[in-house]
């Protein structure tokens, strides 16, 4: 069966960037004029995937709004003849049918995937976690997709991280061998350096089988008292199997502010129209700020 959901988790706080976040979910601040939330519905749908599962605490009603017609502001830029505006109102309009299901308590990433469920139902889906922003031409969601297709298998995006990252993220113990695709034999959340089992580090994206649920109800308490997803998917890797994929492009962690930053001017390099003004005013700020 082809992978036609995704769930996004997206009930955090955001207090990483307090103040913004009292009001504005942190998924909706902009990298440069898109919302970080934007990239993984648009990679999503690149990919095949037509319904967006939005995992939110309350008060987070904006997030799926942002995917939703305003029929105000549309016809505002119509009255002055804003067609190319309009015209990319609306392509976020049609991106994805968009729900939402309400997190009450946030007990961890492998609890927020469970509250998606009944959304889900008895079939492949996919996981985006929207602080990792992933830029290549190929998307790496549907990269993934494909390698589950070939071995009805779970699939994990992986990166090769430095050591003081470790700590800190969840890391897979692969089968011997080379190229990008490797079977995992271990995972672990959050090891101590000398306990981790490799520098592959597990990033925000994950192609799971309707198993993982059983998986996750089953799990207790992991790392930090949470219930957590890798725990779960752990479980898994004899039957069906685990798979990791380690992605090209380029990866922003966008969960963190000098994260976010560096997303908005890789993007704004990416644009004709300001890229040699943002790139003169560097120069002059490099050349004054650092001695």
């Amino acid at each position: 069966m082809t992978v036609r959901k995704a769930v996004i988790p997206v009930a955090g706080f955001g207090t990483r960037f307090l103040p913004v976040t009292k009001s504005v979910p942190k998924v909706l601040i902009p990298v440069l004029d898109h919302p970080a939330i934007h990239f993984c519905v648009a990679e999503a749908t690149e990919a095949g995937i037509s319904e967006i599962i939005f995992v939110v605490s309350r008060g987070q009603e904006a997030i799926a709004g942002y995917f939703e017609a305003n029929p105000v502001l549309e016809a505002h830029l119509a009255g002055r003849g804003d067609d190319d505006r309009l015209r990319e109102l609306h392509s976020i309009n049609r991106m994805a049918d968009v729900t939402t299901v309400v997190q009450e308590e946030q007990r961890g990433l492998g609890h927020a995937v469970l509250m998606a469920r009944d959304k889900v139902g008895d079939e492949p889906f996919a996981v985006f976690l929207p602080d990792d922003i992933i830029r290549s031409e190929d998307p790496t969601i549907g990269a993934m997709i494909r390698i589950h297709e070939e071995r009805d298998a779970n699939v994990i995006a992986v990166k090769q991280v430095p050591d003081s990252a470790i700590p800190s993220l969840g890391i897979i113990d692969p089968v011997a061998g080379a190229g990008d695709v490797r079977r995992v034999k271990g995972m672990v959340e959050k090891p101590a350096l000398a306990d981790a089992p490799s520098d592959l580090a597990i990033i925000g994206r994950y192609v799971l089988t309707p198993q993982v649920f059983d998986a996750v109800a089953r799990a207790g308490e992991g790392a930090l008292g949470e219930i957590q997803l890798t725990d779960a998917i752990a479980a898994l890797i004899d039957d069906p199997g685990v798979y990791a994929y380690r992605f090209p492009g380029d990866h922003f962690d966008v969960g963190t502010p000098v994260g976010m930053l560096k997303a908005t001017i890789n993007e704004a390099l990416g644009r004709h129209e300001m890229r040699d003004e943002l790139v003169r005013w560097m120069d002059t700020e490099l050349k004054t700020r650092v001695t």
